[in-house]
């Protein structure tokens, strides 16, 4: 366990054990306490809430791996599980913030802290709620930052495809889209109990006005990034609609030869099959080698002819032609 405390207003940050992180806790005031678990949880650890002296079964699911998305008022203590995007996957990071404090906990790195720390270095916020708005929009920014790169790179992807379709490309879209998925997952149970705690809260008359400016423009960056990883998703379906119609022009091209090949050597089929039959009038009257040259080799170079004329005529081989061409480019 990695314990982090910074002292505000100075912005002092100090690497400690649990037992003085537990007295600080107790005694100082406005303070950011960053607590970094093991990826893996051990067993016969005490809970976290215990190990810091927070003796309440209220907060026994802090540092718990797989809770919920969480935001709840408990008398003079807020709670919250906020997820954070980091890199391909969604790591949550648990807050408790009362009148003195906001302590954080984690698995792994969450990639909050220092981003954070620098944060309150430059805001300096007034008290704990401010530093914890802090930390929450931060958290936003991540899924935006997320959603944002995803879509350029979609957008690459597109033009790349009508420059010249690889199969990887769909191996990439399909990565993307569904780590625009996970990003949508996992945001929109977290701004919905967000906004139904905000909701009771700004409806309380003792809310102090500067808080709800800050849950209103808390509530602001979300609507812009949900909108951001709702474009996500657009631009993926759209990319994948693109590439199954070039899928699907490249099977019509490939259609169209064949039904090239179909009109030119049909009538020679036709001509084969029909001279190839047991009459008595063919066996019989059709015997000398003017009559077979001009019906076997006469009537199938006619039947050529007039087939490439058709296509002529029809304009099929020319828009063949024109789309091998564009193909090409």
């Amino acid at each position: 366990m990695i314990v982090t405390v910074v002292s505000m207003p100075e912005g002092g940050v100090t690497r400690t054990d649990v037992a003085e992180a537990r007295e600080r806790l107790a005694t100082a005031g406005f303070l950011l306490v960053d607590v970094e678990l093991p990826e893996e949880p051990s067993t016969g650890v005490p809970p976290v809430s215990h190990q810091l002296g927070l003796e309440t079964e209220d907060f026994f699911w802090l540092g718990r791996k797989g809770e919920p998305a969480r935001a709840e008022f408990l008398g003079d203590r807020a709670a919250f599980v906020v997820p954070v995007a980091k890199g391909n996957e969604v790591v949550h990071v648990h807050a408790l913030v009362t009148e003195r404090y906001l302590l954080t906990v984690h698995r792994g790195q969450a990639g909050l802290r220092e981003s954070l720390i620098g944060q309150l270095r430059s805001e300096q916020p007034s008290d704990t709620v401010a530093m914890l708005f802090l930390l929450l929009q931060e958290a936003l920014e991540t899924y935006r930052r997320s959603a944002v790169q995803d879509l350029l790179l979609v957008e690459d992807l597109e033009d790349e495809m009508f420059e010249g379709r690889r199969p990887d490309q769909i191996y990439r879209l399909s990565q993307l889209r569904r780590h625009s998925a996970l990003l949508h997952r996992t945001l929109l149970p977290y701004l919905q109990v967000m906004d139904q705690m905000f909701t009771r809260r700004m409806m309380n008359r003792g809310f102090p006005e500067e808080r709800q400016l800050l849950a209103q423009e808390f509530q602001h960056t979300a609507s812009l990034v949900h909108t951001d990883i709702e474009s996500l998703q657009d631009a993926s379906r759209r990319a994948f609609a693109s590439y199954s119609t070039l899928v699907s022009g490249e099977q019509n091209a490939v259609i169209n030869r064949l039904a090239i090949v179909s009109v030119i050597f049909l009538p020679l089929s036709f001509l084969t099959g029909f001279f190839g039959m047991n009459f008595t009038y063919l066996t019989d009257e059709l015997e000398s080698r003017a009559v077979f040259w001009l019906l076997a080799i006469g009537l199938q170079v006619v039947a050529v002819f007039v087939a490439l004329y058709v296509l002529h005529r029809t304009r099929i081989w020319r828009s063949l032609r024109d789309e091998e061409g564009m193909g090409d480019r």
